[in-house]
């Protein structure tokens, strides 16, 4: 079992930053894939970016050149540096994480960009 614990939300200015972070416990050894995801009002929840444990990592277009991912497997974190930050980025962002067999979720941190 891998727990998913998500930090760093908040409210924001429309063109300041963000950094959240997903803190993971218990079996994060077996971790393959680590993601965001995010959900906004009224709408259905949306890939934002990946890493994979080869460090390749994949972002939705519209965040591609404003948002990053990386991972400090020595403390068992991922990240999301969010630049540039737009209205239309307010939403709930949840931590994702795949093993082999399992997949977990945090239980998300609220990002409200203000206009």
């Amino acid at each position: 079992q891998v727990q998913l614990v998500e930090s760093g939300g908040g409210l924001v200015q429309a063109g300041g930053s963000l950094r959240l972070s997903c803190a993971a416990s218990g079996d994060s050894n077996s971790i393959r894939i680590m993601a965001w995801y995010r959900q906004g009002p009224g709408k259905e929840r949306e890939f934002v970016a990946q890493i994979r444990n080869d460090s390749i990592t994949r972002y939705e277009s519209d965040v591609k050149g404003r948002f990053t991912i990386s991972r400090d497997d020595a403390k068992r974190t991922l990240y999301l540096q969010m630049n540039n930050l737009l209205p239309e980025d307010t939403a709930i962002y949840s931590c994702y994480a795949r093993s082999m067999f399992d997949i977990y979720w945090g239980q998300g941190t609220q990002v409200t960009v203000a206009s």
